[in-house]
């Protein structure tokens, strides 16, 4: 159904609190250890600082179906992220029953001072995720701000994403991580935990990146933040000390045009 994303989006049921009101306002760009941030109990259309109720059983066929694994699921990120644009329209998000993915540590240490979450292929595995409805504008600037990942296509046969009602979709992006992702010791990606417990567990388990980010997830965060060169060596360590594997979606990635 191409349905205008202004139409459903108020009942007089719901009072229109703002994020703030809804605590989703926190962007983990402002707050690296709050990463991914607090995501939406249910679907909603985002619109400014409001995130007004949202029918979860329709499809946009003039958007671009993103599934948000990290922070792109957290209202206040999306926020930001439209923010240094001057971008203002709305964002549906639509809460959704994801088979095959799960969400996995990406094996690079972002600028922005925190370790992301990056999608993994974990057959028969089933998440309660978001899939987020871009226009043209909005899908430039996330991708934009996924400097470290490529967008690839996922076919809704190999990895079904199904909505509030059980309808299928016909697919959705996901954004790869060209690093790679952790994995847990035993060759299998790790399950991001939350940006505290994951940093604790990274910080204890090796003395070189103690070295470089200090011994606590707050000075792993203020070191690495705006810190080119460090979250670079640190990207290589990961590597150098065997924690890192594939994602199992690399070939999902096309190559892009130019």
């Amino acid at each position: 159904m191409n349905d205008p994303v202004g139409d459903r989006t108020w009942h007089p049921l719901h009072p229109l609190l703002t994020l703030e009101e809804l605590g989703l306002a926190g962007a983990p760009r402002e707050d690296p250890l709050s990463y991914p941030g607090a995501w939406p109990a249910t679907s909603g259309l985002l619109v400014g600082d409001r995130l007004l109720p949202l029918d979860d059983h329709v499809t946009y066929e003039d958007r671009t179906p993103v599934l948000a694994i990290g922070s792109n699921a957290c209202p206040g990120q999306l926020r930001h992220k439209m923010a240094e644009f001057g971008i203002t329209s709305p964002i549906p998000m639509v809460k959704v029953r994801v088979t095959g993915i799960d969400v996995g540590v990406s094996a690079h240490v972002s600028r922005v001072g925190y370790v992301s979450a990056s999608p993994v292929n974990s057959p028969g595995v089933v998440r309660e995720l978001f899939v987020t409805w871009f226009d043209a504008r909005q899908l430039a600037v996330v991708d934009a701000s996924e400097g470290a990942y490529d967008r690839a296509w996922l076919s809704g046969s190999e990895f079904p994403v199904a909505l509030g009602s059980g309808e299928l979709l016909r697919g959705a992006y996901v954004y790869v991580n060209r690093h790679g992702v952790l994995q847990d010791g035993t060759g299998v990606p790790r399950r991001h935990p939350g940006e505290r417990a994951l940093l604790t567990e990274l910080l204890g388990g090796s003395a070189q990146l103690r070295m470089l980010f200090g011994r606590t997830p707050e000075e792993f965060c203020a070191r690495a933040r705006g810190e080119r060169e460090l979250c670079e060596r640190g990207t290589r360590l990961f590597r150098e000390e065997g924690l890192v594997t594939e994602s199992g979606l690399e070939g999902f990635v096309r190559p892009q045009l130019t």
